[in-house]
């Protein structure tokens, strides 16, 4: 049976209240791709736009999405992150690698936020860089580790 569905196939949140409180933490990532002329633009690590530092932005709501998580994804328990870092680099094949990071100490599980966190900062290079291309595609969103609770997983 999935966790979030009760003996009658109803949604429900899952009851974590006998749980123990541990470290959690999740890490995942999403991949932007970008065409050449947009990729192009990027100096020192940043590209400027008319609407302002696209990384530092992205940065910053991918932490607030990871944040808010639980008012985004149904079902989700509301959890205060201990801790939440959003990282951007430019790979090698001039593609955007975001990783977002995500701990806790709770009964249930950071991976939704770590997940949250990626997508919207992707969501936020696309919006800040498609007046200059809508060729930017949003690839490979996945949960590369989890720590803590019943089992650790790591791609």
């Amino acid at each position: 049976m999935l966790s979030h569905l009760n003996e009658e196939n109803q949604p429900r949140m899952v009851n974590v209240g006998e749980k123990p409180v541990t470290r959690r933490s999740a890490r995942a990532q999403a991949i932007v791709s970008l065409p050449p002329e947009v990729s192009a633009l990027f100096v020192d690590g940043e590209l400027q736009t008319k609407k302002g530092p696209v990384i530092q932005t992205a940065i910053i709501a991918g932490i607030m999405a990871a944040k808010k998580t639980s008012e985004l994804i149904p079902l989700c328990h509301p959890i205060g992150l201990d801790n939440c870092e959003v990282t951007i680099t430019l790979n090698d094949d001039r593609d955007l690698v975001i990783e977002c990071t995500a701990t806790v100490h709770h009964k249930t599980g950071v991976e939704m936020e770590a997940l949250t966190g990626a997508s919207v900062a992707a969501l936020t290079v696309y919006d800040m860089c498609k007046a200059l291309s809508h060729g930017i595609v949003i690839r490979d969103t996945r949960l590369l580790e989890k720590r803590g609770g019943k089992s650790d997983y790591r791609v």
